[in-house]
């Protein structure tokens, strides 16, 4: 099979797809990783935004998208990022999605994001404001039954002043939590408004003031996800965790090393790479729980240059990787995403996406992949 890809300058080259799809495995219930996919969500194309731009999510789709995943065994981070939260999903659709997958999955391994996003940052806040609506999301989603990931919270970046801050807040919430949290330390490449988080000038002071709530609160807190991409960081801060705190990796660059590790310890995953990349990651933890480093490796170092080219610069415009591979693989019927994100990447992005895609295994169905590419050029006016 082959098709012609426009390059960078517009004209036209015969790609020839080579690619064969990577098979399903299920992750055994021994794994020797946890491993979350942070998840997107499918947008309903026939709903009118609302008034404050967003739009309904096409629930059937995006429940049904969270049951293949749960079938391969992975757990779900829900209501993340990679769903667009705080860039087209607001607090109450992501309530209503965390009772939706609630309801629909009642013992499935989820995860759940708890901000503070429906703070409006024009307001003049406090950190008592914060406070509060970190604990007004936290009761909200454990009165849902529902676990807590821990969100960095763009409010808190504005309205600290110091380590010192940060502290008190997390200690506060921490204390509201009925079980064990995962921390979200999310870089600002994801999210420019988080810059400073922490509230400290290097690396290095910031780990210290995350490790400190960490190790005063350690009964309160399961792990850390750290998504900084940058493989040294993440080793470093691991190596001073708790025994009893996983590192979970959201390093979309580096994922295969860190999930491996080394002789001193390994992460978990947290990543909304995983999305796109379901197969490869229920695989390779596969391979990896038997003992098979080699088969890890060969399975997931392949994935590294999509994953790359997926969450390059502006970063936080992955999610539109995302959601293209998945209409790509018939996992939704439509390219549309919430507030219209699907229009934040270039067509080169997308044929680059399609190509690495087909070259490590990742479209399902390459004729099914190949029937949508066409569809995509013509939108942009490019047929035979």
């Amino acid at each position: 099979m082959h098709l012609d890809l426009p390059k960078t300058n517009g004209k036209l080259e015969k790609y020839p797809m080579t690619g064969a799809p990577i098979a399903a495995t299920r992750i055994p219930a021994d794994a020797a990783r946890v491993v979350y996919s942070a998840a997107h969500v499918v947008r309903d194309p026939f709903a009118e935004a609302t008034a404050s731009g967003l739009a309904a999510i096409d629930w059937d789709s995006t429940m049904v998208f969270r049951e293949h995943l749960i079938g391969l065994g992975l757990g779900i981070a829900e209501a993340m990022d990679t769903a667009q939260r705080g860039m087209g999903l607001d607090w109450a659709g992501a309530l209503e999605l965390i009772r939706q997958t609630k309801t629909s999955f009642p013992d499935a391994l989820v995860v759940n994001g708890c901000g503070t996003d429906h703070l409006n940052l024009s307001d003049k806040l406090s950190l008592a404001d914060v406070r509060d609506a970190y604990l007004e999301q936290v009761e909200a989603i454990q009165q849902a039954g529902g676990r807590i990931i821990l969100m960095a919270s763009r409010a808190l970046a504005r309205v600290a002043t110091g380590p010192q801050d940060y502290i008190s807040v997390y200690t506060d919430v921490l204390a509201a939590c009925d079980s064990p949290v995962i921390l979200h330390w999310l870089g600002e490449m994801f999210d420019p408004q988080l810059a400073g988080y922490w509230g400290g000038q290097s690396f290095d002071e910031t780990m210290l003031t995350a490790l400190h709530i960490i190790d005063t609160n350690q009964h309160k807190i399961d792990g850390i996800k750290i998504s900084l991409l940058d493989a040294s960081k993440e080793i470093q801060m691991r190596r001073k965790l708790p025994a009893t705190v996983r590192m979970y990796t959201g390093d979309d660059f580096n994922y295969p090393e860190l999930i491996k590790g080394d002789e001193q310890g390994f992460s978990h995953a947290l990543l909304g790479i995983f999305d796109p990349l379901a197969h490869h990651a229920a695989a390779a933890v596969a391979a990896l729980s038997k003992g098979d480093n080699e088969q890890f490796d060969s399975i997931l170092n392949s994935t590294v240059p999509l994953a790359r080219h997926i969450f390059k610069a502006p970063t936080q415009h992955y999610k539109t990787g995302v959601v293209f591979l998945a209409w790509l693989n018939g996992y939704q019927k439509h390219f549309k995403m919430l507030a219209g994100s699907e229009a934040m990447r270039s067509l080169p992005y997308f044929v680059d996406c399609f190509k690495m895609a087909d070259q490590c295994g990742a479209l399902r169905d390459p004729n099914l992949a190949l029937s949508r590419m066409h569809q995509l050029l013509a939108v942009y006016g490019i047929s035979k």
